[in-house]
């Protein structure tokens, strides 16, 4: 049978699979920006994964497959999302707000994660970048995809994904610059 694709040992399937569980909830995270909304992506994820499993091709690349279910799950929750209606009671947001000591969220998906690894002043750079330019950086030079990989998990032409790169690391290094001076960002770079 040439055009039907042999259906994976769900066992062996599901063991690789599980196995990015832990980077695709770093993603999620990164994403969603909240602990609770990465979880519910992360399973959204995975329940698409295994429901789709017989599309996938054995002998590609896994991670990817499920990094672009994982941006396509995101990207469609958050369009549905802002078609839902919200209703704010500002009164209750300011006597919150001004009874609050401290941040709701403490820390970002980017310090949880680099804590150990990446200076205070780089997590907060990467914090500060546009969104679009930080889900390139991150894609790349943290998660190591390729151009090629990033623009198919997130729909947009490989020229886009290589230029938000370019801008984004540009952004970072002149944030860095203006904080340490271009000497001190220079000597450690690349």
């Amino acid at each position: 049978m040439l055009g039907r694709r042999q259906p994976p040992d769900p066992d062996a399937f599901a063991a690789e699979v599980l196995a990015f569980l832990d980077p695709l909830y770093a993603t999620a995270l990164r994403l969603t920006r909240n602990r609770a909304d990465a979880q519910d992506l992360v399973q959204d994820t995975l329940v698409k994964a295994f429901r789709f499993a017989n599309r996938f091709e054995r002998g590609t690349n896994l991670k990817a497959w499920l990094y672009t279910i994982l941006h396509n799950t995101w990207r469609n929750s958050r369009r549905d999302a802002a078609r839902d209606t919200v209703e704010i009671d500002s009164e209750r947001v300011e006597e919150a707000s001004s009874a609050s000591t401290g941040p709701m969220e403490s820390d970002t998906p980017e310090q949880l994660l680099l804590r150990d690894t990446l200076d205070a002043d780089l997590q907060g750079a990467l914090d500060d970048l546009p969104e679009a330019f930080r889900q390139a950086v991150w894609l790349r030079d943290v998660e190591e995809f390729t151009y090629a990989e990033i623009a198919q998990m997130l729909g947009i032409p490989i020229g886009t994904v290589m230029s938000r790169i370019s801008r984004g690391r540009r952004l970072l290094y002149e944030r860095l610059s203006a904080s340490h001076g271009p000497a001190r960002v220079g000597a450690g770079g690349r």
